[in-house]
């Protein structure tokens, strides 16, 4: 059966975005839907600030879109020779991508990370690009990586919501979930555990990752999973981050709803043509929050056959997916 909706047409338009950068001290925090990204609350949540170790999630996503994670990676010198946290790695020995990822997300291991840029990126200078190629890719707008570890470079900055993002690209990925929501690792004789205390001890919370520097302060970056509901809370240079995080997800699951905002089928729409969409789509919504959507179609009609669907809350789109459009003449 087909659905009526009403929809509003817009023609096709290309906007550019410029990001606006700046330069802040302090701390901050961000809470995202973490199926479309969308702020449920923050403060300071767009403002630059060191990130530490949380920059290892975008590591790990690099990693993952470049190599192979059975393929072997050889450690060298300078990977071995790396500052801060370590995983103990052996220059000269063969590596699995894989253990060294584990090592990267449980273990924060600065000698992972390089080897793991080194083996991905061809250097740890190529791997740097590749991240911030990335980064504007992607969607990370307020972004700039010098080194795949974070230790502190003045240049070296992200936000918490960008850092929100990050997780979320991360946990979309299916090679890397499984590393990502370990509580403990166990292989190639090393038992590890998640250095996260609340992956390991909130059933709530089933991934995320820790940082420290002494620019940066406590970075702390966690994917919250209650029933159907799921959240992603980065707090920055905030010292009572545990307790923080609990309960800004705590209130995001009471004051947010998932709801379903588009069925799979077929939908009519003015003018003789039909919209079929191939999945459903959900959103956290509070009560507050007003749904409305969006058909974008080309100016041409002889390339009206597929167009994009745009979910709006509050007059913002928050996802958008394509759908295929049907003319009944």
């Amino acid at each position: 059966m087909r659905k009526q909706i009403a929809l509003l047409l817009v023609l096709l338009l290309v906007v550019m975005l410029y990001p606006h950068f700046t330069q802040a001290q302090g701390s901050s925090y961000a809470v995202i839907d973490a199926k479309t990204g969308r702020l449920l609350a923050g403060s300071g949540e767009h403002v630059q600030l060191p990130i530490a170790s949380l920059t290892k999630m975008w590591t790990a996503v690099v990693v993952a879109q470049e190599v192979d994670l059975k393929e072997y990676a050889k450690i060298s010198p300078n990977a071995t020779s790396q500052e801060g946290s370590s995983i103990y790695l052996k220059n000269g020995e063969e590596t699995p991508v894989d253990f060294l990822l584990y090592g990267l997300m449980l273990r924060s291991g600065n000698d992972a990370a390089v080897a793991l840029a080194e083996h991905a990126g061809g250097s740890v200078v190529g791997f740097v690009k590749l991240m911030n190629e990335k980064a504007k890719i992607m969607g990370l707008n307020n972004t700039y990586f010098q080194n795949p570890s974070g230790l502190h470079n003045e240049e070296h900055l992200s936000t918490a919501y960008d850092t929100a993002l990050m997780l979320k690209i991360a946990m979309d990925n299916k090679a890397l979930e499984p590393i990502l929501t370990a509580s403990y690792y166990k292989g190639n004789g090393k038992h590890w555990e998640n250095k996260h205390k609340l992956v390991r001890l909130d059933s709530t919370a089933i991934a995320g990752k820790t940082g420290f520097t002494k620019a940066a302060g406590r970075t702390l970056a966690t994917y919250f999973k209650d029933g159907d509901e799921e959240v992603i809370v980065v707090t920055l240079n905030q010292s009572n981050d545990w307790q923080m995080h609990q309960q800004l997800a705590q209130n995001a699951f009471s004051q947010y709803d998932r709801v379903q905002v588009v069925e799979k089928g077929l939908y009519d729409l003015p003018g003789g043509m039909v919209i079929k969409t191939e999945k459903p789509v959900y959103v956290l919504k509070s009560k507050k929050d007003q749904v409305t959507h969006l058909v974008v179609l080309n100016r041409k009609k002889s390339l009206q056959k597929v167009a994009r669907w745009e979910v709006q809350i509050n007059g913002k789109t928050i996802l958008s997916q394509k759908v295929h459009i049907e003319r009944i003449e």
